[in-house]
């Protein structure tokens, strides 16, 4: 039995029932992969559970506000995916009357939409022979054919595409990707993957060899870029405060944030950083909350952060209701902070 069939039976026999497998509808699919990137299906699922009740079709997503959608999607983490899902979902009601476009050609034209989530609409909805190639497929190919070109390098994107779409059953194209996924993610895991109850373990030539633990391969580290930042937590007699849209390319733009002092190494900001901050007005105290700065790892970037409470008497125009802090959405960190401060 080739490898297709054996994958396609393994499938059948062991697929999660997931909410978007019901239906081959285009805006479930692309809602679930976008959400899904870089998110286990754990974490995931409640997310796309919140947006299908909130926004049930892409013209209820194009209508929202993208504040609405940020807080909605707060927590997840590359906050430029919310934007460019909405922005797309915008394109789609105005340019494709709230229709997807069916090919895999067409769809790569959408912002946000590259090469994985193209092929696993056309190939769910539309029946299109496009192979999807993301960490699980990578995963489970190098292992099974034993491939040690890395998977981030260009002839590794290309030979691995390559590979997944000679394999792919032409007839059952959408079956067939959702079965390699479904492969990587639950049975041939990162660690202690099911090797001896494998279908494949009698061809794997990971297996077979001892290479499990080698394969995939990814050359070099991402350079880790390591920040500091100061948040100031102001706090007024008639209980407001300041919270700033960020509004610069970057990490977490268009959430909102306590006013920000970023420093170049570890060293405390003093009081009269804070005044020089707040000229307009008379800051009473400054007291750290967190003596350990909280440590926050993206994927490029390390953040080493503290806030700072500043006690004010009045904050005039710029001033923001604390009782409705909560409405705003804010990076995961200023939410941590706000739900374990008792203003």
């Amino acid at each position: 039995m080739s490898f297709t069939s054996k994958l396609i039976d393994w499938y059948q026999s062991n697929k999660r029932e997931l909410p978007w497998r019901a239906r081959k509808d285009p805006y479930a699919i692309w809602l679930s992969e976008i959400i899904l990137q870089q998110t286990r299906i754990e974490q995931g699922l409640n997310y796309y559970e919140a947006f299908i009740e909130t926004y049930p079709t892409v013209f209820d997503l194009a209508k929202a506000e993208e504040e609405d959608v940020l807080k909605l999607w707060q927590g997840l983490g590359y906050y430029s995916r919310a934007r460019n899902l909405h922005h797309t979902a915008k394109v789609i009601v105005e340019d494709f009357n709230g229709i997807f476009p069916k090919t895999h050609s067409k769809l790569l034209k959408l912002k946000g939409i590259g090469d994985y989530t193209a092929s696993a609409i056309s190939s769910i909805c539309y029946n299109e022979p496009q192979a999807v190639v993301d960490g699980n497929v990578y995963r489970v190919l190098s292992r099974v054919f034993g491939i040690f070109t890395p998977i981030n390098s260009s002839q590794g994107t290309k030979e691995f595409k390559t590979l997944a779409q000679k394999l792919i059953d032409t007839e059952r194209p959408g079956e067939f990707n959702q079965a390699l996924m479904e492969f990587g993610a639950t049975h041939c895991k990162p660690q202690n993957p099911g090797c001896e109850s494998c279908v494949f373990s009698s061809t794997c030539v990971a297996f077979k060899k001892g290479l499990v633990k080698q394969l995939p391969v990814k050359t070099g580290k991402t350079k880790v870029r390591r920040r500091y930042f100061n948040y100031l937590v102001l706090v007024s007699d008639d209980e407001r405060t300041i919270l700033e849209k960020r509004t610069e390319k970057g990490i977490w733009k268009n959430l909102y944030q306590f006013p920000l002092i970023e420093k170049e190494n570890s060293s405390k900001i003093t009081l009269e950083d804070v005044k020089k901050y707040f000229q307009e007005m008379a800051v009473h105290s400054v007291t750290l909350y967190n003596e350990r700065p909280l440590t926050h790892k993206l994927s490029h970037q390390h953040l080493e952060i503290q806030f700072w409470v500043v006690y004010t008497s009045a904050l005039g125009e710029r001033g923001f209701p604390i009782s409705k802090i909560n409405a705003l959405p804010v990076p995961i960190v200023i939410h941590n902070f706000i739900v374990g401060f008792s203003f």
